[in-house]
């Protein structure tokens, strides 16, 4: 194994110590050390280091009856960085801004026009949302298949699309842009505190005005090679597109059993071929099913499959595609700030 020089060494600890605070809030000198397992000088140099890049700063002390250093609580400087993440609808524009530790900074939403000149559209949406604060990185989920290459984006089926949305985008702003599948960002928030929260593998069903699914596997969102895995969508039952076998009409006039049954055939293409362990029901339908929905689609699959497959209700409260957008426009601020992640071996 590779052992790591000096300045490896400091980037490793130094993350670790941002990664502590981030999820824990403020802690002292003696806590760092304590959770990190470092010397009381490396801890120290870390302090340091860390103050004079802007990256930590005092924000009171521990205890009323303690004084000194040892009792200085350091946090983040939150307002280092800031992100947007998008959720492009066919109907509306949804916006939220966070700061650098995920503090909410400001949200809105608007009606799409009939004919929106979409880049436009959405670099007014975010730098209104934004008040003059400088983004460091934007994060915009959109129906369609988006190329991990190349970005291009096809299928977006919506007014005013344009398959270049992602270069578009990135002219009009000096901020990071990456252009993502609305579904792979829903699974981003269930995987990261919904459903899927401590499971490496999963699919999440999509069932809304669209329909899709998105694949998780070792812990990795799966695209494909063309942006199209988990497009279930496009499958075909009885010469019927999947897509209209669960539509909003398609659910209205159905029982609970009957609307189980379809959505199971399109659940068993994800089991038969992924047997992702588990399968998570979103969107207005899937997660307006509840847990009598995903009783009746999990016993569904347990007779058509060996694989055992639990099937859950999306548990994320609001909007999850916008909710998935921040998580990874702050994943992306987080690793140009704070650097990299430094895998090991």
């Amino acid at each position: 194994m590779k052992t790591a020089d000096p300045t490896m060494a400091r980037a490793i600890n130094d993350r670790l110590a941002l990664d502590l605070l981030l999820e824990r809030g403020p802690l002292t000198a003696p806590q760092l050390r304590a959770l990190t397992g470092l010397s009381r000088p490396t801890v120290s140099d870390l302090v340091e280091r860390l103050r004079a890049d802007g990256l930590i700063e005092v924000t009171g002390e521990a205890g009323a009856d303690r004084r000194g250093p040892n009792a200085r609580l350091y946090g983040l400087v939150a307002g280092r960085a800031h992100v947007a993440g998008v959720d492009l609808r066919r109907d509306a524009l949804h916006v939220a801004v966070a700061d650098l530790a995920g503090n909410p900074a400001g949200v809105s939403s608007r009606p799409l026009p009939d004919d929106p000149d979409l880049p436009a559209l959405i670099g007014e949406a975010v730098a209104g949302t934004a008040g003059g604060i400088d983004l460091h990185a934007v994060v915009v989920g959109t129906p369609g298949l988006i190329h991990p290459g190349t970005g291009l984006v096809t299928d977006g089926d919506m007014p005013g699309w344009r398959p270049d949305l992602l270069q578009a985008l990135r002219d009009r702003t000096t901020a990071r842009v990456v252009v993502e599948n609305e579904v792979n960002l829903a699974a981003v928030a269930e995987h990261r505190d919904g459903a899927a929260a401590g499971h490496d593998d999963f699919a999440l069903l999509w069932l809304d005005d669209g329909v899709g699914a998105a694949i998780v596997l070792d812990g990795r969102l799966r695209r494909g090679a063309s942006g199209g895995a988990g497009e279930v969508g496009m499958l075909r039952f009885g010469g019927t597109g999947f897509c209209d076998l669960v539509d909003l009409a398609s659910a209205g006039e159905l029982d609970a059993e009957a609307f189980a049954d379809r959505v199971a055939e399109g659940a068993f293409a994800l089991v038969a071929v992924l047997d992702p362990g588990l399968v998570v029901l979103g969107g207005v339908l899937g997660r307006g099913g509840g847990d009598r929905l995903a009783g009746l689609v999990g016993a569904r699959l347990a007779a058509l499959s060996p694989a055992a497959t639990v099937v859950r209700p999306a548990a994320y409260d609001g909007d999850a595609v916008l909710h998935g957008a921040v998580l990874t426009a702050l994943d992306l601020a987080r690793a140009d700030v704070f650097g990299r992640p430094v895998a090991a071996g």
